[in-house]
């Protein structure tokens, strides 16, 4: 059972597991969906981005990519960019692959692309490569705090 899994149960908010078949991969997020035989829109992805020294979680479908410009916005950073896959492995706790946007080391901000208000759930990294779980967004934005913008191009 990983961290993200644990602090879904202990704040009672619903969700299922989808296990999947996984090798190391480039793009875990379309490879998760081709492996669950569920649309990449369906299938999310997290990124973690910075501003100086504010980390942001970054969580948008498999299908496509971050509007850093978008998220800098939905955030009120100035400017964002990606951080190094060894920086957040280490400030989230999981390996790439497998970064979960719950129960990182540290809470950051989270923010879900509105893409995903079109799904009764959606799929995020379960906390390992190979584990997704399916959450309501809304569920997210109430009981987590996520930020729920158009972040994703």
């Amino acid at each position: 059972m990983t961290p993200a899994i644990k602090l879904l149960e202990k704040l009672k908010i619903p969700f299922s597991l989808h296990p999947y078949e996984c090798e190391a991969h480039d793009d875990f997020g379309k490879h998760a969906a081709t492996q669950l035989g569920l649309p990449e829109a369906r299938v999310f992805k997290t990124l973690i981005v910075h501003h100086d020294k504010q980390a942001v979680v970054a969580i948008v479908p498999s299908s496509g990519m971050c509007s850093l410009k978008q998220l800098a916005k939905a955030t009120g950073l100035k400017k964002v960019e990606m951080l190094p896959p060894a920086e957040a492995e280490k400030l989230t706790g999981y390996k790439v692959g497998g970064i979960s946007p719950l129960a990182q080391k540290k809470r950051l901000p989270t923010v879900l692309d509105a893409s995903a208000l079109q799904f009764d759930s959606v799929l995020v990294s379960g906390g390992k490569r190979g584990l997704s779980v399916g959450v309501s967004a809304r569920e997210m934005q109430e009981k987590m705090g996520w930020i729920i913008a158009s972040i994703a191009e």
